[in-house]
C-alpha cells in the first residue's frame, strides 16, 4: 500500500502540524499522507539524515516543511519542535506524538537502564510534546492532538514488560488530556496500533528468533496479516480532521481485529 504525494486541497489543508519521530515508519507514512493533503508540516526526529531524505522528496512535491533534530525526551528539544511551527506557521493546529522506541523485554530480561530509557522516550517525550503544543493551541483557539498508543498500552501482552507499561502511559494521557482541554477547543485522541510492517518489524527476519516471532504474532491477528504504516496513517488523519469534530479521548485501535479476541 502506497501513498502518492502531491500537495492538493486535502482534509488538513494549510493546518500547521507536528509530527514526531518522522524519520521512519508510521511518522514518515503519517509525513506523507499529510503534506498530500495539504498539512504544513514540521517533521521531528534524532534520524538527521533521514529527516533530511523526507524533507526534500516532500518538497520536491510542493509541500511545505521545516525539520528539527532532536529528543522529544529533552524539554528543551520538545519545545523547539513546537515552536518551530509558530516560527515557521504562526500556530500549531496538530500535533502527531509519535516518536517512539520499542524494546522487547521480560520483566527479567529488562534493566532498569532500559525501562528508564523507554519511559523517557515514550512516556515523558510524549508528555512534554502534548504540554508544549497545548500551551501553543490554548493561544489560537484550539487544535488536535493524535498520540502513538498500541495494543499493548490497552492490554497485557509477553516480552513487553516496559514498552507495554510507557504505552498505558500513552492511553491515560490521551484520555485526561482529552477532559482536561475539550473547553478549549483541543482535541485529544489515540491510535492502537497492533504489530505493523515498520522498518524495525522488517529487520526481524534477520535476528535469531525474527521469523519465528513474525509467524506467531501475524497468527494472533485475526484479519491473517500485519498492518502497513499506510493503514495507521489514515486513521491518524481522520482523526486529526474535522471528520472527527465530536470525537476526543477515544483510542482507536488499528490492529487487524487483534482486540476483539
Amino acid at each position: 500500500m502506497s501513498t502518492e504525494v502531491g500537495v492538493r486541497a486535502g482534509r488538513v489543508s494549510g493546518r500547521a502540524t507536528v509530527v514526531t519521530g518522522a524519520a521512519k515508519g508510521i511518522g514518515r507514512a503519517v509525513a506523507r499522507l499529510f503534506a498530500a493533503e495539504g498539512a504544513r508540516l514540521v517533521l521531528t526526529d534524532v534520524d538527521e539524515t533521514g529527516l533530511a531524505a523526507l524533507r526534500a522528496e516532500l518538497e520536491s512535491a510542493g509541500a511545505q516543511v521545516r525539520v528539527v533534530v532532536g529528543d522529544v525526551s529533552v524539554a528543551a528539544d520538545a519545545r523547539r519542535m513546537v515552536q518551530a511551527s509558530v516560527e515557521a506557521y504562526g500556530r500549531i493546529d496538530t500535533l502527531v506524538a509519535n516518536a517512539g522506541i520499542i524494546p522487547l523485554q521480560t520483566v527479567v530480561e529488562a534493566t532498569p537502564e532500559d525501562w528508564d530509557q523507554v519511559m523517557a522516550v515514550d512516556g515523558r517525550g510524549m508528555f512534554l510534546t502534548c504540554k508544549y503544543a497545548i500551551e501553543e493551541m490554548t493561544r489560537t483557539g484550539g487544535g488536535s492532538i493524535v498520540c502513538l498508543s498500541s495494543v499493548s498500552g490497552l492490554a497485557g501482552q509477553a516480552g513487553q514488560a516496559a514498552y507495554g507499561p510507557a504505552k498505558f502511559v500513552a492511553t491515560g494521557l490521551t484520555k485526561h488530556l482529552a477532559v482536561e482541554w475539550a473547553a478549549h477547543g483541543i482535541r485529544v485522541n489515540a491510535v492502537a496500533p497492533g504489530t505493523i510492517r515498520t522498518d524495525r518489524v522488517r529487520q526481524l527476519v534477520d535476528e535469531p528468533g525474527g521469523p519465528e516471532y513474525l509467524d506467531a504474532i501475524v497468527l494472533r491477528h485475526p484479519l491473517g496479516r500485519l498492518g502497513e504504516p499506510e493503514e495507521v496513517a489514515n486513521a491518524i488523519l481522520f482523526l486529526a480532521s474535522d471528520e472527527a469534530s465530536f470525537v476526543t479521548g477515544a483510542v482507536l485501535p488499528v490492529d487487524g481485529g487483534y482486540l476483539a479476541q
